[in-house]
């Protein structure tokens, strides 16, 4: 078989083709194969305490006892349609994540939640939320991620967030010999330039240097609640400058529905997570950020599963009414849940205790309805690949391999299945941890 393409010529552009596709996977390195967190809970800083944590636990049970005591009612709210046996096995694995773990992610808020104060107030809670922080982490009773938001860096806010950063960190590396908490993380809201994020970088370097605190220690999350945080004057996707002006630092990219869809002019009746402008920029982040490692984060539904009525001596119809108010809340939040799930945003907001079971009911309930289906399939996939590669055949569908794995993987970091129960598709732990179908093909041929 002769050839016309000069071995030199043809090199140089292998070579070239080698570097580019190096370049390329700097940029999109894939997953991150850490836990994250199914939802962040926010929490005015003023409020904050080491117990805050437990607190949370205790009210999210209370409240989930008071208006669910049993699997029947849980379905009735949420309008579960599955058999008895699957609205209890929903059931015990929301009563099991609430006792053991009911928050998984905390922040400490000096923004929406705590509001403009005077700057004394501001400084000395600062103060106060950073020793609790340290006495929560020496007594391990903080959340496994946990960090703060601080203010945004607009022209008539960066002064005031600027000295709470410096504050807060500075007291908390005081109180721990420079130790931060494990999965710690600072959260810039209402970003709408990249030198905001930079300046954040920036300033964790002057912190690092004059504290104990390891250099590169720090880390960031953006939040996403501007029309300008999408599209950039020039009229280009900006999110992927916004990530890379944090100089490494930045692992997180949350969505505020609120903001966004407000600078977006929607009225307030339809401001809502599942409304058509976030779906757009939804799909602005996920197409910007995937495959970057980078995680996003969906919002929060507002409305808050509170009866109207308060006080230990209810009548019984007062009693039907909160449950009637409760149980609405549940089913929207369980639907906006259930919307950012199908659109691959694995974790959201929480904003009260009451939110944290109907959480994990719309999680487990978005994997555990399709995971006999998806054991079958993935099962059926591997032994129909494993032949195709041992007769030398092209499997050309590794895709959805790999759409099918990320399932188990997902429904694994959020608690819904177990190690063991992802082992019924045939794969062994090593495995599924190897995150990639290719990968478990290529092992299998050995």
């Amino acid at each position: 078989m002769s050839t016309v393409i000069p071995d030199a010529k043809k090199n140089d552009i292998l070579n070239g083709l080698a570097k580019a596709n190096k370049s390329f996977q700097s940029l999109y390195p894939g997953d991150r194969p850490d836990r994250q967190p199914v939802h962040t809970v926010y929490g005015g800083a003023q409020l904050f305490k080491s117990e805050t944590i437990s607190k949370i636990r205790r009210t999210a049970e209370s409240h989930f006892w008071a208006y669910a005591p049993n699997a029947t009612t849980l379905a009735r709210a949420l309008k579960l349609t599955g058999k008895v046996e699957y609205c209890e096995r929903i059931y015990q694995k929301i009563l099991e994540k609430l006792e053991r773990e009911a928050v998984e992610d905390f922040r400490i808020d000096f923004e929406d939640g705590f509001g403009n104060r005077p700057d004394e107030e501001e400084d000395e809670t600062a103060v106060f939320t950073a020793k609790e922080l340290a006495v929560g982490m020496r007594n391990r009773i903080i959340s496994p991620f946990i960090g703060i938001r601080i203010k945004p860096f607009s022209e008539d806010m960066k002064v005031r967030s600027i000295r709470t950063l410096d504050i807060f960190i500075t007291t908390l590396a005081e109180a721990t010999g420079g130790k931060l908490p494990d999965n710690f993380v600072v959260t810039l809201p209402k970003v709408t330039i990249p030198e905001q994020v930079a300046a954040l970088a920036d300033l964790f370097d002057l912190l690092e240097t004059n504290t104990k605190l390891e250099k590169g220690s720090l880390k960031l999350e953006i939040m996403i609640e501007t029309t300008q945080s999408i599209i950039d004057a020039d009229g280009s996707n900006v999110l992927r400058k916004l990530v890379a002006a944090g100089k490494g630092r930045c692992v997180a990219a949350h969505f505020g529905t609120y903001d966004y869809t407000a600078s977006c002019n929607i009225t307030a009746k339809y401001q809502a997570m599942d409304h058509p402008v976030c779906d757009f920029a939804h799909h602005m982040m996920k197409v910007a950020l995937a495959g970057t490692g980078i995680w996003i984060s969906d919002g929060a539904t507002n409305v808050m599963p509170v009866g109207p009525h308060k006080g230990d001596s209810l009548s019984n119809t007062q009693k039907e009414e909160n449950q009637q108010v409760v149980h609405e809340a549940w089913l929207l939040a369980f639907g906006h849940i259930r919307h950012s799930l199908l659109h691959g945003f694995y974790q959201g907001w929480d904003l009260h205790p009451g939110q944290l079971a109907i959480r994990y009911a719309a999680v487990y309930t978005f994997f555990l309805e399709s995971y006999d289906e998806a054991v079958i399939r993935l099962k059926n996939f591997i032994k129909q690949a494993g032949q195709a590669t041992l007769v030398g055949d092209v499997f050309d569908d590794a895709a959805t391999g790999q759409g099918l794995l990320n399932f188990f993987l997902s429904a694994m970091n959020c608690g819904a299945i177990t190690e063991e129960e992802v082992m019924a598709t045939g794969l062994t732990p090593e495995e599924i941890y190897t995150r990639s179908f290719l990968k478990i093909l290529e092992g299998r041929k050995q």
